[in-house]
């Protein structure tokens, strides 16, 4: 299973809910302009564009999917506002993770999807990025996210797990014996048991 990835701020839910899809993804670069004229150079082994003409991301959204937006780091401007997150969710997205920067909090939240950043800006994407590729492996903190991965968007713990697609029978082999372990760890120590003892006789069991 995948780590947690570090996002934090997502748009307010009326009754928030669990969401697990499978995943989709677009990938941004950065490109000078006079408002940011940094020098661009991207890495020999960085993905190739794979996009058949341009255009706006959101029109390629696929239905069903959690929708992953990787943008490159240290950047100042948002590479997703109202109008996009309005595309998505009428093109049947479920979700949307933003590693990156977003805008239009009033618009998103409006939408009613669930949409999660690391962080906000007033600055529109053109300033200093591009729409690069979709569907291709993207990373996300130390976490690489491929399409298809099951993602599982959890607003009760704050937190998105991603679980590649080769090891979803493993992970849910696993998880009934983690949590009935929790479960009696938890219990010991309400009895006034040790985190230490209850976790050598459950955990490491």
């Amino acid at each position: 299973m995948r780590s947690r990835m570090p996002h934090t701020s997502s748009t307010p839910e009326l009754e928030p809910s669990k969401i697990l899809a499978k995943a989709s993804t677009f990938l941004m670069v950065p490109k000078a302009t006079p408002s940011f004229p940094k020098r661009v150079s991207l890495s020999e082994d960085f993905p190739k564009s794979n996009l058949s003409k341009t255009g706006p991301y959101a029109d390629l959204t696929q239905s069903g999917t959690v929708v992953i937006i990787s943008q490159p780091p240290g950047q100042s401007c948002a590479v997703m506002g109202g109008i996009m997150a309005q595309r998505m969710k009428v093109l049947g997205a479920e979700g949307i993770v933003v590693d990156g920067r977003v805008r239009d909090l009033v618009a998103l939240a409006e939408t009613g999807l669930p949409i999660w950043s690391k962080g906000t800006s007033i600055i529109g994407a053109g300033a200093e990025t591009t729409f690069h590729a979709r569907e291709v492996p993207v990373r996300v903190g130390e976490t690489i996210i491929e399409p298809g991965d099951i993602v599982m968007m959890d607003p009760f713990e704050n937190g998105v797990v991603a679980v590649p697609q080769g090891m979803v029978d493993e992970v849910l082999q696993l998880l009934p014996k983690l949590v009935g372990a929790d479960e009696m760890v938890i219990s010991d120590v309400k009895k006034g048991r040790s985190v230490d003892e209850a976790f050598k006789e459950h955990r490491n069991a």
